[in-house]
Parts: C-alpha cells; structure tokens; sequence
C-alpha cells in the first residue's frame, strides 16, 4: 500500500515510546540501567538506547528493560557527513551490530580517539592544563572522549562557570577545540545499518539550520541511500514546522520517529518529554517490518 494511502498513523496523543537517548555508555549521565529506570518512573514503555557510535551500554539496558517490564530496542547514533555538515543517523537494531556495523562502530570509536587527542592539544595551548586526563576524569567511563567531557572539565578546572559557556567559548564552531572529525559519508553508515538488518533514521532533520529546500536535499540523499525514516518530532517543536516535516517525509517514503534526544536529568529533555505528534498519515517507525515485532506496538499506538 503506498504511503499516501495509509491511514492516520498518529492522532495527537502522548507518546510513551523514545527511541533516542543517551547513557554513559557515550555522553550521557546515567548508567544504561538509570536511562531505563527513569523511563519507567516517567511512564515510558518502549525506548531505544542510542550511544554515540557505540553499543557498549545495550546489554545492560535490556537486562534493566526485562526487569522493569520495559521494551528496549537496541540502537547506536553514528556521526556522518553530508555536504561538509555533521549529520546524525540512529541506527534501530532489532538484531543487535553485525556485518559491515562491527568494523563501522570500531572505525568510529578510532576517529573519537583521534578527535579527542586533538582536542585536549588545543585545549591545552587555550589554558587548560593536562586536559585529556581532565576530561577522562569526567566522563566516569572508560569509552572514547566527547566534547561534553572536555566541556565538563573547563567548568571543574573554572576556566567557564557553565557547559554553554564551555562551547561558546572553546568547544563550539569556530572556537579552539572545535575539531573536525573524519566521519564516514552519509550513505556509507546507512549501508552499515541495513546490513546489520537495522532501520536507519535521519536524526533530528530540524537541528541543522537548513533551509526548507536544503532539508529536502538531505532526504533526498538520505532515502537515495536507502535510509528507512527521519525523526518527526525530536524534543519540542512548533507544530506547524512538524506538519511540514511530515509532508516532506511522505513525499519521499520514509517513516516517522520520535526521540527526546536525552542526556542527563535536570534538562529540558526527559525520557519522553517532547512536542505532541500532530494528526499524520506519516505511518511510525514502529510500523517498519523490521522493528514491528520487536516493539510490538500497533499503528496507533501511543
């Protein structure tokens, strides 16, 4: 049945599913067991624990999902680029890494390592003393270092009194420790997702700054390379900005996915804490033949 003919898939309801949030395992604060525990507190049933180019955290979160009651999908977040933009890909792995998604999710953890020396090198020539070992101390985990650990030591060593203060003025575009990293192209992690029998999703199309035409560029691109669905709804949003979304993604045949996006308490983005899904016929990504039985969820569920 094509797209355009699918029924309302979403009618305006509260979701209790998040596929997209983050734990120690990569940039997040909670230990994979606390991202499930709060997601049961909060009333989430069905997530998807999503670490930046890792899955290092999923075993442990479906241990927690299988005692709290709770469906937990196995996902990663790889960092691509497009057109010299970063673009992030979540991959949905009912089926856990396998084929090309091993040696990707290596290749990755490599380039952070890579990144991450470079960065305490320029973090160090901008006043931050022995900033690798710094930012170590930080991430409380042995996984390869991200911006937000050396954000986290330039607010310990009081070089800046906040995190925003740390990107404004030594992490962000343009600034000393803004290093880029040498990701795969766009349509190469795509390929690492379906051969591992996943859904790849374009993630949060409406963070990049791109205007309306040039967002539709990177669909085009991303569904030409095979990818399966974008998140229409990635914390909150304006509701007319989403119902546009969602024309984009039906024209093009992708399906819709929700995510809060969460990395640590106390933010604005809790487990399940995003804007209300306007009335769609953009059927979720749920619905996929590949994730249908795993999450179990019917077409209208919320």
């Amino acid at each position: 049945m094509p797209m355009s003919a699918l029924p309302v898939r979403f009618e305006g309801d509260p979701l209790t599913i998040d596929l997209h949030m983050h734990s120690t395992a990569s940039d997040g604060a909670l230990s994979p067991a606390g991202v499930v525990a709060l997601c049961r507190e909060r009333g989430v049933t069905h997530l998807a624990l999503t670490d930046h180019d890792t899955m290092a955290g999923v075993e442990e979160a479906r241990a927690a999902g299988e005692t709290a009651g709770l469906r937990v999908v196995p996902g990663t977040e790889l960092s691509t680029q497009w057109r010299g933009i970063n673009i992030h890909v979540v991959g949905l792995l009912p089926e856990g890494a396998q084929g090309d998604l091993v040696a990707g999710l290596v290749a990755q953890a490599e380039a952070r390592h890579r990144r991450a020396l470079a960065i305490a090198e320029r973090l160090e020539k901008a006043g931050l003393d022995h900033a690798l070992d710094r930012a170590r101390e930080q991430a409380d985990a042995d996984r390869p270092l991200g911006r937000p650990d050396f954000a986290r030591a330039l607010v310990a060593a009081g070089l800046v009194p906040d995190m925003g203060s740390a990107f404004a003025k030594y992490l962000g575009n343009g600034k000393p420790g803004d290093i880029k990293a040498h990701w795969p192209y766009l349509a190469e992690a795509v390929a690492w997702i379906l051969d591992a029998g996943g859904v790849a999703v374009l993630a949060h199309p409406l963070c990049h700054g791109l205007t309306r035409r040039k967002r539709g560029l990177l669909l085009d691109d991303f569904a030409a390379a095979g990818g399966q669905a974008a998140e229409l709804v990635s914390g909150f949003q304006n509701p007319d900005v989403t119902r546009d979304l969602s024309r984009q993604l039906q024209e093009r045949g992708l399906y819709a996915s929700v995510g809060s996006d969460f990395h640590f308490p106390g933010g604005h983005l809790a487990p399940g804490s995003m804007s209300r899904v306007p009335r769609t016929a953009t059927p979720p990504v749920w619905t996929h033949p590949r994730l249908a039985a795993l999450i179990g969820l019917s077409a209208s569920a919320a």
